[in-house]
């Protein structure tokens, strides 16, 4: 694993989105396209989805905690949209080395179904897997991160090899993969050795880092370890600066930045995550203090 990045002041990121779609008929949709309730504290800025052409939205917290809007869309052009700012920490994500696992029986109630199947997450199929690979190994963080270690040493990360059918043993056994891939296997692995482990989507921006390419949302897993959720990312697999937590699941079928109920053909995608400059970041924590 690499060694840690090291940033020691408080940092203002700029966040952001600008998504398209055409519409041959009327379709309704559910977005996820906000920052996790978590971080609404740490929000400088409005963090609202415009809808072009407007229409009437809905606002709710569905099963998972994540805040989700719904609403129809008229045919023609349809534009999502958003600017914000957000305060953040400025340093990596923590790393709890003698973390320990908790066992099954003392796990709360809600964390239980992250040990389960779901939709891209084998579970059952690889529990002889699992225990084969890593069973042997002492349990709590460096289980997990001998996981991650494995995981991002054998799978190859090219956005030419993403299916949306692909499942945790489909990249088992291809071992190919995109940021999602990586982190389904890592959540399968896991679950079948009781660790309790969800699938993340959220902004990461290349702060710290070199940069990897044009920006997108990305993945990430977290797992349950000492009574706390814990960031791992079996894709990058180094701590990292700046994550904003958007929303969780049980996979990626949980967390869909858009759900359309109907023919949607996207024309136009970007993101924006970066770090404004010290002077800027300055005057956006005076002005939001007035």
């Amino acid at each position: 694993m690499h060694a840690p990045l090291q940033t020691t002041e408080t940092m203002i990121l700029q966040l952001g989105y600008d998504i398209r779609f055409e519409l041959s008929a009327p379709v309704t949709f559910v977005t996820l396209l906000n920052v996790h309730p978590s971080r609404v504290p740490d929000l400088l800025a409005p963090d609202e989805l415009l809808v072009e052409p407007a229409t009437q939205t809905e606002s709710y917290i569905d099963s998972f905690g994540n805040r989700c809007m719904r609403f129809v869309a008229q045919a023609g052009t349809l534009r999502l949209s958003n600017s914000t700012k957000i305060s953040d920490t400025g340093l990596p994500d923590p790393v709890s080395p003698n973390a320990r696992e908790v066992p099954v029986q003392d796990l709360p109630h809600d964390v239980l179904r992250y040990l389960y199947n779901s939709r891209y997450c084998e579970v059952d199929r690889f529990s002889i897997i699992a225990l084969e690979l890593f069973g042997g190994l002492p349990p709590g963080w460096s289980r997990v991160q001998a996981i991650c270690d494995w995981i991002h040493t054998r799978v190859a990360f090219g956005y030419q090899h993403a299916r949306p059918t692909k499942t945790a043993l489909d990249v088992y056994t291809e071992r190919i993969g995109v940021c999602r891939d990586f982190q389904h296997l890592a959540v399968t692995m896991c679950r079948a050795l009781n660790i309790p482990a969800r699938y993340v989507t959220g902004y990461l921006g290349d702060i710290g880092v070199p940069v990897t390419g044009v920006m997108d949302f990305s993945a990430w897993f977290e797992v349950y370890l000492e009574d706390r959720w814990w960031a791992f990312d079996a894709r990058n697999n180094q701590p990292r600066i700046g994550r904003v937590l958007m929303a969780t699941g049980r996979d990626a079928s949980d967390v869909a930045i858009t759900t359309s109920f109907g023919m949607a053909n996207l024309t136009h995608f970007s993101v924006v995550t970066e770090e404004l400059p010290r002077t800027q970041a300055a005057a956006t924590l005076t002005a939001g203090s007035l």
